[in-house]
C-alpha cells in the first residue's frame, strides 16, 4: 500500500484529465453531482456522497441508442456506441457495489447490453472511503461497508499526511503510470458506523406479499419516482423513437423509468398489471429484496446498497429502513 499527499493527488488527477475524461463530484448550484471536470479546482472535496449515484455515468437518464434514417422504402440503422475512455473519481463504496448489481443484469445475463458494457469497459473507478456513515446510511446492514473495496479499481482512504492508496485491479495499476510513491505502513482508520439493521430474508418478503400494509403505506406515496432515480441499482427504462425532422431522420432513445409510475408495464390496449399504487409500491421492495436476488444469482445480494438516498429524497418519508423493520417484525 502507498500514500499520496494532497499535492500528489491533485497533480495526478490533473494529469488524468488531460489524457481522458475525468468525472468527479462537483458543486452544481449547491447540489453535489458527478460531472465532468477540467482540473482539480472544479472538484468538490466534500465528505458527503453526491445526490445522484455514479449509475448515471454508465446508465444515463437519457441516451441515444440508434440513429434511424428512412429513404424511400429502406431504413438505415446506425448504432451509437460510447467510445470515450473515462475515469470517475470520488466513488463511494456503496455506489461501486451498486455497479456490481447492475453488472449482473446488463453484462452477466444474456444478451449483454452493449451500451452499458462499453462504458464499463472504458471506465476506471477511483473510490474514496467514507470516514463515517451518514444519518440515513445503512450499508453495513446489506453487506457493504464504508471502506469496502468491491467493484473499485483504486480505493483512497484519508490518513495523516494524505491518502492511503490501494490498487485493486490491473486497470487501477495502469492509471498510476509507474508513479513513484512512498509506502504506507500504518493501519487504516476504522470508519464510524451506524447501528446495523436486522436483515429480512427473501422468503419473509414473499410471505407478506398480500398484506394490507402495502395499501396503507402507499396512501402517502406520490408516485413521483424520485426514489428510483436516486437509487444506485434501479434500472427500469423505456425506449421510444423520436422524429428529428420531417425528412425521415429519427433517433431511438432510452430513458429511465420506474415501477412507481402510474403507467408502469402498461401494455397494448391500456391494461396495467399493477394499476393500484399499493401494488407498485410493493413491487419496489419485492424487486429489491426478492425478485432481484432470485433472478440474478451472480449478484448474491439484495438490490440495495444501503446508501440512504431514497430515505433523504422522498418528499413524504416513505423510508426503506422503516419498511424493512416492519416486514421483519412480522416474521
Amino acid at each position: 500500500m502507498n500514500i499520496l499527499t494532497q499535492a500528489q493527488l491533485v497533480d495526478w488527477l490533473d494529469g488524468l484529465a488531460q489524457e481522458q475524461a475525468l468525472i468527479a463530484p462537483r458543486d452544481v448550484a449547491g447540489v453535489l453531482l458527478f460531472r465532468p471536470v477540467e482540473n482539480n479546482t472544479e472538484i468538490a472535496w466534500s465528505p458527503n456522497r453526491p445526490l445522484m449515484s455514479v449509475k448515471e455515468v454508465f446508465f444515463p437518464p437519457t441516451e441515444r441508442l440508434l440513429g434511424i434514417e428512412k429513404v424511400g422504402q429502406s431504413v438505415k440503422l446506425t448504432e451509437i456506441l460510447p467510445e470515450d475512455r473515462q475515469v470517475v473519481f470520488g466513488v463511494r463504496p456503496c455506489d461501486a457495489r451498486g455497479m456490481q448489481m447492475l453488472d449482473a443484469l446488463f453484462i452477466d445475463t444474456s444478451p449483454v447490453d452493449p451500451y452499458y458494457a462499453r462504458r464499463r469497459e472504458n471506465t476506471a473507478l477511483i473510490g474514496l472511503s467514507c470516514q463515517e456513515m451518514g444519518p440515513s446510511c445503512f450499508c453495513t446492514s446489506v453487506g457493504g461497508a464504508p471502506d469496502d473495496t468491491a467493484g473499485l479499481d483504486i480505493l483512497l482512504t484519508q490518513v495523516d499526511g494524505g491518502y492511503a492508496l490501494q490498487v485493486l485491479t490491473e486497470k487501477g495499476d495502469a492509471l498510476l503510470g509507474g508513479m513513484s510513491l512512498a509506502g504506507f505502513y500504518g493501519d487504516l482508520p476504522a470508519p464510524q458506523v451506524n447501528q446495523p439493521l436486522a436483515m429480512v430474508n427473501k422468503e419473509t418478503w414473499l410471505a407478506h406479499f398480500n398484506d394490507e400494509y402495502w395499501d396503507r403505506m402507499s396512501e402517502r406515496c406520490l408516485s413521483c419516482r424520485i426514489c428510483a432515480y436516486v437509487c444506485p441499482t434501479c434500472r427500469c427504462f423505456a425506449v421510444r423513437d423520436e422524429a428529428l425532422s420531417a425528412s425521415g431522420q429519427y433517433e431511438r432513445i432510452r430513458c429511465w423509468d420506474s415501477c412507481a409510475g402510474e403507467n408502469y408495464r402498461r401494455i397494448a390496449g391500456g391494461h396495467r398489471p399493477r394499476a393500484e399504487k399499493g401494488e407498485r409500491l410493493r413491487n419496489r421492495f419485492m424487486c429489491k429484496f426478492y425478485y432481484y436476488p432470485e433472478q440474478y444469482e451472480s449478484a448474491q445480494a439484495a438490490a440495495c446498497t444501503g446508501c440512504g438516498r431514497c430515505v433523504d429524497a422522498c418528499p413524504v418519508n416513505v423510508d426503506i429502513t422503516e419498511v424493512m423493520m416492519e416486514i421483519g417484525s412480522r416474521s
